[in-house]
């Protein structure tokens, strides 16, 4: 989002180009992604664990129900609520806004992390059967799909309410179901307490962690000991999420939150989608275990490693370089200026490819598989899913840069001809 006080009232953005297949995906993706949650959940438990078995195995209404489960998911969110307003950290304000002001944003999410994790810890210390969480697993994903559509529809329903300013350029094109799905509110409070922001890296992301342990308990209860394929599941995806807390403040210039309304698409990702399909190999492991060999464990640690520092070196950079240009870190960079007074990077990591953050992802997510190793396509679903996403995603930044910086992105684009593979895309 360009932050410009001249930019279009919201009544221009009907014309805006829709995203997602516009009315049709609004349609069809708020149906049959819940749908998918479900059926990789009871695939994963199944014996079989196959994709493309069919009929799949479907639960039974027992299987879908348990009173505990909204108990625990409200008080979840409940907590992290408490986490996200209490005096911890520090305060940033996020970009220029089109009224021209700035909003300001706890950073505090890592606080909640090792506060989350002490809780967890005096529980296990209580025998507190943190296993439980695989029989919940499929409760608690419909629980959560549930409160992502009540949240969107209140969401669609105070925007009505919201100044003009405050509505994203690209939410508000008078379709009520596209409206709906991508969000026409840019950046809903209640209070100072930012929806969006909180929902973003928080609930949804931490609890990815827990679930994860909470296979592993399962693990132990089943077999007497975590399997190793099981402790680097949980460790990887623990690094990931800490990393990303622990890095709050840069997720204040993503497209997330910069440009995209806060409809169902980013609701439902952030309290469904994440926790419930992205720690699919540890669930998987529970049923289907596997021995890994010292060299084997070896390489996918490498692997994850180089992943890892790609993402987050090249992340810092960018945030560093759009936080403060004159930062000797990147002060001498290569940039190529544009016509809107931004500059765009050409050297660094931002020289290699368009997108090495993509890249690194990408690799940290293989690692994330293969220690489910190749019987089954199950644990792969997250790096192929990953791999649609971010390519639609850098398809998207693609056309907003071209519209943005013009020529300037033309000559970017020839110093820089791949997008996130080096030498093959």
């Amino acid at each position: 989002m360009r932050p410009n006080s001249q930019a279009p009232k919201h009544r221009a953005s009907h014309d805006t180009e829709r995203e997602f297949g516009g009315t049709l995906g609004a349609i069809c993706i708020p149906i049959f992604l819940p749908l998918t949650v479900l059926f990789l959940i009871c695939v994963s438990r199944s014996p079989e664990a196959s994709v493309l078995q069919w009929p799949p195995p479907l639960p039974s209404t027992d299987q879908l129900w348990d009173p505990l489960a909204p108990v625990l998911l409200l008080g979840w969110i409940a907590l992290h609520a408490l986490l996200y307003l209490m005096p911890l950290g520090k305060v940033s304000e996020g970009l220029v806004l089109r009224d021209g002001t700035r909003l300001k944003y706890p950073i505090n999410g890592f606080h909640g992390l090792c506060i989350s994790g002490v809780l967890l810890m005096l529980l296990l210390g209580l025998g507190a059967p943190l296993w439980y969480l695989f029989e919940l697993l499929l409760p608690l994903a419909v629980c959560a799909i549930a409160v992502s559509f009540l949240l969107s529809i209140y969401l669609y329903i105070r925007s009505f309410w919201a100044p003009s300013h405050a509505l994203a350029l690209g939410g508000n094109t008078g379709n009520p179901l596209y409206d709906f799905f991508i969000g026409r509110e840019l950046n809903p409070r209640i209070g100072n307490f930012d929806l969006k922001y909180f929902c973003e890296l928080r609930p949804g992301l931490i609890g990815w962690v827990v679930i994860n342990l909470g296979m592993l308990m399962k693990e132990v209860e089943l077999r007497g000991s975590p399997s190793l394929a099981m402790i680097l599941v949980n460790s990887f995806q623990l690094l990931y999420v800490a990393d990303a807390l622990w890095n709050e403040e840069a997720v204040l210039t993503t497209m997330d939150i910069v440009h995209d309304g806060f409809g169902f698409m980013l609701v439902f990702g952030d309290l469904a989608w994440v926790p419930f399909t992205y720690g699919l190999q540890a669930a998987f492991l529970v049923v289907h275990p596997q021995t890994l060999s010292s060299f084997g464990a070896a390489v996918i640690i490498a692997l994850n490693g180089i992943g890892y520092y790609i993402f987050r070196k090249s992340n810092s950079q960018k945030n560093q370089f759009r936080r403060d240009p004159t930062h000797p870190s990147v002060a001498r960079l290569e940039t190529i200026a544009t016509a809107t007074g931004k500059r765009l990077l050409v050297s660094g990591w931002w020289g290699l490819v368009r997108h090495p953050n993509y890249l690194g992802d990408l690799l940290m997510a293989l690692a994330w598989s293969l220690p489910c190793g190749f019987s089954h396509l199950l644990p792969y679903f997250y790096v192929i899913y990953f791999t649609v996403l971010l390519i639609h995603r850098e398809a998207r930044d693609e056309r907003q840069c071209r519209a943005k910086y013009g020529l300037a992105w033309d000559t970017y684009c020839r110093r820089v001809p791949y997008r996130i593979f080096p030498y093959i895309y």
